[in-house]
C-alpha cells in the first residue's frame, strides 16, 4: 500500500494503519505531514463505472451547504479520483479526506433523532440531482437482475436443502426461504412509488457522531451503493436496522421524528414500508449467498449472516405495523 501512495498520491507518503471491520472494502488510515486520510480498496468488484458514479454524487453533494460532512475523494497525480492495483487482481483504490468523529456505540440510540434529520436532509438534496452519469447499481426491488446466481429455484433449493456447512441452520434458512418467496410477489407494485437517488446503505456503521456529544451525527459515509430507487427505501433500510436493539422503541420514534422534519412521505410510501424492510433483509441474505456461491467468502461469513437475518425477520414480523404508525404520527406532527 505504501507503494500505491507513492505512485498515485506522492504528497501523502506516510504511515498506514489498517482499519478493522467491513464486508465490502478494506480501509487504511493514512497519516502524512500532519494530515490524515483514508485509503479505501474496493474488494467486491472491479467496476470503474460504479466508483465513478459514487464520486460524481459526492462531488455534486459537496456543492451544497450540508449540516454534515461527506467523504471527499482526493485526486491522484493524473487528476483522477481512483487508481488500480496491479498486484491485487485489478482492484481499485481511492484516497479520501479524513473526517473527524467517532462511530456510535452499537447499543446507543441517542443519535437516532439527529440521524433522522440528516437522512431527511440528504434525501431532499439527492431528489434534486440530475447527473450526466447513470447509476450502475439497480434498485433494491430488481433482485433477479442484481443477483443472477440467486434465481428462485436456486434460493429455495439452498434454503430447503442447505449444504453441509449450513445444515445446522436449517430452521433459520427455511424462514429466510419463506421470506424470499413472499417478497417476490410484492416487487412490481414498488415501481409505482416515487423514485430518486438514495444512499441505500445508511446504518450505524456508515456514520460518525461528534466525539463530545454522541447524540449529534456529523458525517454520512460510504456512498458506494447510491442509486436510483424508491425514496422511502432510505428510511426503510435504517428502520430495519433498529430491530432488536435494546432501545429499539426510542430509536425508531426519534428517527421518524427527525426524518419527518425534512421529508413528508405519502400514504402509499408508508404503506409500502413493511415490504421494503423485508426486502432489505432478503437483499442482505442474497448478497452474502452470492458471495458464498462465488467463493468470495468462507462458510462462516454466510453462517453469521443467516443467523442475523433470520433473527431480524422474526422481529420484523411483529414490529413493522408499529413502525408504520410511528412514521405516520411523526409526519402528522410536522405537516
Amino acid at each position: 500500500m505504501e507503494a500505491i501512495l507513492r505512485r498515485h498520491w506522492p504528497e501523502w507518503n506516510g504511515t498506514l494503519q489498517k482499519r478493522t471491520g467491513g464486508w465490502n472494502n478494506t480501509t487504511y488510515f493514512v497519516k502524512s505531514g500532519g494530515r490524515s486520510g483514508v485509503l479505501r480498496i474496493y474488494d467486491t468488484h472491479r467496476d470503474r463505472d460504479k466508483i465513478e458514479f459514487e464520486h460524481a454524487v459526492l462531488q455534486e453533494l459537496s456543492k451544497h451547504c450540508l449540516s454534515f460532512r461527506i467523504p471527499q475523494p482526493i485526486p491522484t497525480v493524473t487528476g483522477e479520483t481512483l487508481a488500480q492495483l496491479e498486484k491485487e487482481s485489478g482492484k481499485y483504490v481511492c484516497l479520501f479526506e479524513y473526517i473527524e468523529g467517532i462511530s456510535p456505540l452499537e447499543q446507543d440510540s441517542s443519535f437516532a433523532y439527529s440521524f433522522g434529520e440528516v437522512t431527511g436532509e440528504l434525501s431532499a438534496v439527492l431528489a434534486t440531482f440530475k447527473l450526466e452519469l447513470a447509476p450502475v447499481y439497480r434498485p433494491y426491488y430488481a433482485l433477479q437482475q442484481s443477483y443472477p446466481l440467486c434465481n428462485r429455484e436456486t434460493v429455495q433449493g439452498f434454503c430447503l436443502h442447505p449444504p453441509e456447512p449450513l445444515k445446522a441452520l436449517h430452521d433459520e434458512l427455511r424462514l429466510i426461504g419463506k421470506a424470499c418467496e413472499e417478497i417476490t410477489d410484492s416487487l412490481h407494485a414498488l415501481e409505482e412509488l416515487p423514485h430518486q437517488l438514495v444512499h441505500g446503505d445508511l446504518n450505524a456503521s456508515n456514520l460518525l457522531v461528534k466525539d463530545s456529544d454522541c447524540s449529534l451525527v456529523t458525517a454520512l459515509l460510504d456512498f458506494e451503493f447510491c442509486t436510483l430507487d424508491v425514496r422511502v427505501m432510505e428510511p426503510a433500510v435504517i428502520l430495519s436496522g433498529f430491530l432488536g436493539q435494546p432501545e429499539e422503541a426510542t430509536a425508531v420514534r426519534d428517527f421518524c421524528q427527525g426524518f419527518s422534519r425534512r421529508v413528508h412521505l405519502s400514504s402509499d410510501e408508508i404503506d409500502a414500508l413493511p415490504v421494503l424492510m423485508l426486502l432489505r433483509k432478503v437483499d442482505v441474505f442474497l448478497h452474502f449467498l452470492s458471495r458464498f456461491l462465488e467463493g468470495t467468502d468462507q462458510p462462516h461469513v454466510l453462517q453469521e449472516q443467516v443467523k442475523q437475518v433470520s433473527a431480524d425477520l422474526l422481529q420484523l414480523s411483529t414490529r413493522s405495523s408499529w413502525i408504520q404508525k410511528e412514521l405516520v404520527q411523526a409526519g402528522t406532527v410536522y405537516e
